[in-house]
């Protein structure tokens, strides 16, 4: 099964992330630590894979 790379903006550190998301888990809410700063970001992953991946902090 092939991954789509997303870039997105810690909401922390503003620092670019990546990650790799699973088509099945389009419309999910995952969170994942910044790669720089560690803190928990909640992750959106998008209904297509053409689309944005939103990043927020976690709780917001």
């Amino acid at each position: 099964m092939l991954l789509d790379s997303h870039s997105f903006a810690c909401p922390w550190c503003g620092e670019i992330n990546e990650i790799a998301i699973d088509p099945d888990e389009a419309g999910q809410v995952l969170i994942q630590d910044c790669a720089i700063c560690c803190a928990p970001i909640e992750v959106v992953i998008p209904l297509s894979s053409d689309g944005l991946v939103e990043a927020r902090r976690e709780g917001q």
